[in-house]
């Protein structure tokens, strides 16, 4: 089987793509249903795809890890396979860049654990989940009594910040639901509940609702930049945390910082999610905003709120308004004006798109 997927990847760049092929007939511009917006944006996305390294063109390690997770995410709403050679591709061929999808960042190591929670969720293939578990018992090597708890940032074991322990927090919500064992499932729930009670004690959170960057060397919110995937990741991982906890409150702190975001102008400016550094983001803030809309997507479909579909709308059509034929980049702003695009800025605003779609 895995031969066959292997052979059948030929082709899904850009112009053989299946899913991302537009089909006769397809509206082009501003009239396109969600679900056209979503395929002719991943035809542009796969165009950066490589299939000699299984990551993408123009954008790094992580963020490659993100693009496969906003794949397996359209292929779950769509019940496709059609992104399945390309799951089995990656599998093979990132282990090249780093052995067993492992390097020197935790956070880049939670990236790729969810990639394949999600292609495990999509193809059912035990080797997807059994890598992921993987990627996770190298992540709990980060844990320490510093700062009360926490892993670390990388293997430097110098700086504790929010995305590495939301991540963190998030495989092992989300393993906590998949291992096959009961006692995994145990171990992979009480380290998720470990981490949550460290996290919502560690200070991040600060006064307005919204997540710092980290802590500083006594161990305080650093009040470094809140950037928007430090508010979303946390959504997801509670998410995936109340479905075996049946506990209302985690809901509950997640709306909160949900409703901190959206009351933020610095994060959203006229209903439209924006990162102080744009539009010169470099290769990691360009991913940020569609991690946000993901998590918040996920959160929608346990805990529907009045004015959440309305806000993916009004961030998939703005980001939409700039999209033209025939390649349909998207910018690393979601409004006027848009800026660059490459493998990263599409996989994020693609993410809003797939939200999108998945309100209809």
């Amino acid at each position: 089987m895995f031969r066959i997927l292997l052979r059948s990847v030929a082709g899904i760049g850009a112009a053989a793509f299946l899913l991302g092929a537009a089909t006769p007939g397809m509206a082009q511009g501003s009239a396109a249903s969600p679900q056209e917006r979503v395929q002719l944006a991943t035809k542009a996305l796969q165009g950066w795809y490589d299939e000699q390294t299984g990551l993408y063109k123009t954008t790094g390690w992580w963020n490659s890890a993100n693009a496969i997770t906003t794949l397996t995410d359209e292929a779950k709403i769509e019940h496709s396979h059609a992104f399945d050679p390309v799951f089995a591709n990656t599998f093979q061929m990132g282990p090249k860049k780093y052995a067993a999808f492992i390097n020197d960042y935790y956070d880049d190591e939670g990236w790729w654990a969810l990639a394949w929670i999600g292609a495990y969720d999509v193809t059912h293939r035990p080797e997807y989940l059994a890598m992921a578990e993987s990627i996770f018992k190298d992540m709990s090597g980060g844990w320490s009594d510093t700062c009360g708890g926490g892993i670390w940032w990388s293997k430097e074991r110098k700086y504790k910040n929010a995305i590495a322990n939301e991540l963190y927090l998030s495989v092992a919500a989300h393993l906590a639901t998949r291992a096959k064992s009961r006692a995994d499932r145990k171990e992979y729930l009480e380290t998720a509940e470990r981490e949550w009670k460290w996290f919502a004690g560690s200070g991040m959170i600060n006064s307005e609702g919204l997540v710092n960057d980290g802590l500083n060397a006594k161990c305080e919110n650093n009040h470094e930049t809140t950037w928007s995937y430090n508010q979303g990741v946390v959504l997801g991982g509670l998410t995936e945390l109340s479905r075996k906890h049946h506990d209302a409150e985690l809901l509950f702190e997640a709306k909160k910082i949900v409703a901190a975001t959206m009351a933020s102008p610095v994060l959203v400016k006229e209903g439209v999610l924006h990162d102080p550094c744009e539009p010169k983001c470099g290769g990691d803030g360009s991913q940020f905003k569609g991690i946000f809309v993901r998590n918040l997507r996920e959160l929608n479909g346990r805990a529907k709120v009045p004015g959440y579909g309305e806000f993916v709308q009004r961030n998939a059509d703005s980001i939409w308004a700039d999209a033209k034929a025939p390649e349909y980049h998207l910018g690393v702003v979601w409004a006027t004006p848009y800026g660059d695009a490459d493998a990263s800025s599409q996989s994020s605003a693609l993410d809003a798109l797939v939200a999108a779609e998945a309100l209809q």
